[in-house]
């Protein structure tokens, strides 16, 4: 980069910081759409942080709030009313310290606030997840995890642990009969606990809650066959 355009940049640069701008805390970003307000209800509010904080105009008309987004007058008047009504804009009253004369500003620390309280709330239940400890299996399903495994030769996939220990903590069924319908799927020579399963619903649908009872349910089917 030569001389001149090193001084041309960096008059350009000058005179772009002497107009001066506008800190928007990463928080209000990140959570608007969470809070449920638009994009334009967000850009407005961001508009008149920059009038109140670059421009040195605490309150801008609805005209100039229009004329600067894009918008009617009649759609930034329907926005600051929802802004204000739900807590995100407040109007204060203060007396210019100038000219002596009552004036208003917005106050923008209603959407700061509900920002923060958002952002706070998810960083409890983030903490909250990481110290909630992981479910212990019982016994009775380690030990049936041992039995599947030895009986199919292989370990477990993730899923096939969930399906035994929902047949132990949903279905109910007892550890017995469930070594049980093992049994049977490997006397059928159909190893699988899509199979298991279908036998530990039919037994249920016939009252079979023990071995016993499987065993003379299984002899009197074998006995239809």
């Amino acid at each position: 980069m030569n001389n001149e355009i090193w001084k041309a940049y960096s008059h350009g640069m000058a005179a772009a910081l002497q107009e001066g701008g506008v800190h928007v805390s990463a928080m209000l970003l990140r959570t608007y759409r969470q809070l449920d307000l638009s994009d334009t209800e967000a850009m407005l509010m961001l508009q008149i942080m920059v009038y109140m904080e670059a421009d040195l105009t605490d309150f801008p008309t609805p005209e100039e709030l229009a004329e600067r987004m894009g918008l009617t007058v009649r759609e930034v008047g329907h926005s600051l009313g929802r802004l204000i009504k739900d807590g995100f804009l407040t109007i204060d009253d203060y007396v210019d310290s100038g000219t002596g004369m009552q004036s208003e500003r917005y106050n923008w620390s209603g959407w700061l606030l509900k920002a923060a309280e958002l952002t706070a709330e998810q960083k409890r239940e983030m903490k909250k997840a990481d110290r909630q400890p992981m479910k212990p299996q019982s016994a009775s399903a380690m030990d049936l995890f041992s039995v599947f495994e030895q009986e199919l030769g292989r370990l477990l996939s993730p899923m096939e642990c969930e399906t035994i220990s929902g047949w132990l903590d949903q279905d109910r069924y007892t550890d017995e009969i469930i070594r049980f319908a093992l049994k049977e799927a490997v006397f059928a020579g159909k190893l699988s606990l899509r199979y298991i399963d279908r036998i530990l619903i039919e037994w249920s649908r016939n009252r079979v809650t023990n071995a016993d009872e499987a065993r003379a349910h299984s002899q009197k089917f074998r006995g239809r066959s």
